[in-house]
């Protein structure tokens, strides 16, 4: 798969070095431009539909963060290429798809450029297409508590479960909600093994009724019934793992 980039780098030297290394070793990557800071940044990041930007953390006149910040809805991946170890937590936090060390390891910029191919592999196989499971159609079934006993429901039933607070709000394919008095990490964990994937903090889906995934940083999808569900970006690589 080709990807689109640019170089974030205020060292013209670093630079060259690894254009040449991706045009060596990385023949599926194609700089379409370079910056030397992050207003530079910003004009390309905006005049080009990127898959991957290659960004240098300490930069004139702001960092990679501050250029993140800007950016707002990050639609590209990203790799991070730094001469300082003490910046991989925030990159992680950030959601930077790798972390290279300057002077930078062949062997580990082409596991991070695979890393991305792969990925970009599969939300392009996802995008503006009718989505098909690995997994069949969830036949069990749950009980949820009631004052009076407890009612049982097909969880087949359930297009997405979210969170609030302490409870949980079960969203069923028949336009009724249920909420009950457990945290939706309970309802993940009794539904681990089927077909519900927990896609953001205050959402667990049912992936049988994903029709639709948006690109994005961590980008979104859209259920059956027409409801968008934010994806986070940590959680972007598990979702696209049930699909083929």
């Amino acid at each position: 798969m080709k990807l689109t980039s640019i170089i974030v780098e205020d060292e013209e030297t670093s630079r060259d070095i690894l254009k040449n290394y991706l045009k060596k070793y990385c023949p599926n990557v194609t700089v379409l431009g370079e910056a030397a800071n992050v207003e530079e940044a910003l004009v390309l990041i905006r005049n080009n539909d990127l898959d991957l930007v290659f960004l240098d953390v300490e930069m004139p006149y702001g960092n990679a963060f501050d250029l993140l910040d800007k950016v707002g809805d990050i639609n590209f991946e990203t790799i991070f290429v730094t001469a300082y170890n003490h910046y991989a937590i925030d990159a992680l936090n950030a959601h930077a798809s790798y972390y290279l060390m300057k002077p930078i390891s062949i062997d580990e910029l082409i596991k991070a450029v695979d890393y991305v191919t792969e990925i970009k592999t599969k939300e392009d196989a996802l995008q503006d297409q009718v989505l098909i499971p690995k997994t069949n159609s969830v036949n069990g079934k749950i009980t949820i508590p009631q004052l009076d006993g407890f009612e049982v429901l097909n969880t087949s039933d359930i297009l997405y479960c979210k969170a609030d607070d302490n409870y949980t709000e079960i969203y069923l394919n028949n336009h009724k909600k249920k909420l009950v008095s457990k945290t939706l990490k309970h309802f993940e964990d009794i539904l681990s093994g089927s077909s519900f994937a927990r896609v953001h903090k205050s959402y667990l889906v049912n992936v049988n009724e994903v029709v639709k995934y948006i690109k994005g940083k961590g980008g979104s999808v859209v259920l059956s019934n027409g409801k968008e569900i934010m994806v986070s970006a940590s959680k972007k690589s598990e979702l696209l793992s049930y699909f083929k």
